[in-house]
């Protein structure tokens, strides 16, 4: 079984990253959703939550996705995990610009780790974490851009 590690913030998984776990199982057996920490992105704010929430939005998929926290390098995980691919998904240039960054950073430290990057959907491209974070935050509707239980979730901490 061939299986890629998918990994993220997820804060809040949206519609954006639905799609790449849907595109990404066309290629590969298995989906590790890798919920991680970073110190660019406030590290600690609900873990838990966030994979909770993750679990809901990817249930669909059955066996075929995992999700789970991490916090170590990528590298590591993704050994500890007996694989050697990690897909990202592409919003814009700017998005491409940081994932070589960490892709030649990683080759580095593992050079049999290999990349997959999917452009993002088309309907998808403009869509964010952090914009559906501020819209829920201002008592907008989220609903377009995750899924329900996500924009349940928003609904019953926000209002």
């Amino acid at each position: 079984m061939t299986s890629v590690v998918y990994p993220g913030s997820f804060n809040p998984i949206t519609n954006g990253h639905r799609d790449i776990v849907e595109r990404a199982l066309r290629l590969f057996d298995k989906v590790i959703v890798a919920v991680g920490t970073s110190a660019d992105k406030d590290p600690e704010t609900y873990l838990a939550e966030r994979i909770g929430l993750c679990r809901l939005a990817l249930s669909e998929f059955g066996k075929r996705v995992e999700v789970e926290g991490f916090n170590t390098l990528l590298v590591d995980y993704a050994r500890a995990k007996d694989t050697r691919f990690v897909v990202r998904g592409l919003r814009t240039i700017s998005d491409f610009d940081y994932e070589h960054q960490m892709i030649a950073m990683n080759q580095t430290l593992d050079p049999d780790i290999e990349y997959v990057l999917l452009p993002t959907s088309r309907q998808w491209s403009a869509l964010s974490s952090s914009r559906v974070r501020e819209i829920a935050g201002l008592g907008g509707d989220i609903s377009a851009f995750v899924h329900p239980a996500v924009a349940a979730h928003y609904q019953r901490t926000n209002g």
